[in-house]
């Protein structure tokens, strides 16, 4: 029996300081030049929290931890390329300046209401991230 091919997992890192949220320019497609959050695949035999610190880190040169899940997103027209599952976290660390790197031609801090009409699904994810955080 042949088992039917399921969407892609994904990983995408919210993280908020001082009333800004940082961003990467996506360098490829889908939505090349378009801000977003820093994310990407999980690779086979990795956890979806290592997952979000190694993408961060690839894509920003920053470092941070998960610490908790903002939610999971899975619409079947979320990226163009196929059918993906993401899960959000929201990330905390110590916040330095980003340099664009992997797949990322830049990354910034951006004042959250500057934030918006994000590749993907992120103007969402950024609206549940936030939130979330005024109810805690």
């Amino acid at each position: 029996m042949t088992r039917p091919r399921g969407p892609r997992l994904t990983v995408d890192a919210v993280w908020i300081h001082r009333g800004r949220v940082l961003l990467v320019r996506r360098g490829r497609a889908p939505f090349r030049g378009r801000w977003a959050l820093p994310g990407g695949f999980v690779e086979p035999k990795e956890t979806v929290e290592h997952a979000v610190q190694r993408e961060l880190l690839e894509e920003t040169g920053l470092l941070a931890r998960a610490v908790g899940i903002i939610g999971v997103y899975s619409g079947p027209a979320r990226d163009p390329r196929g059918p993906t599952t993401t899960v959000a976290f929201r990330m905390r660390g110590r916040a330095g300046s980003p340099l664009g790197s992997d797949d990322a031609k830049e990354a910034r801090w951006t004042p959250l209401h500057e934030a918006r009409a994000l590749a993907f699904d992120h103007d969402r994810i950024l609206r549940d991230a936030r939130r979330r955080g005024r109810a805690r």
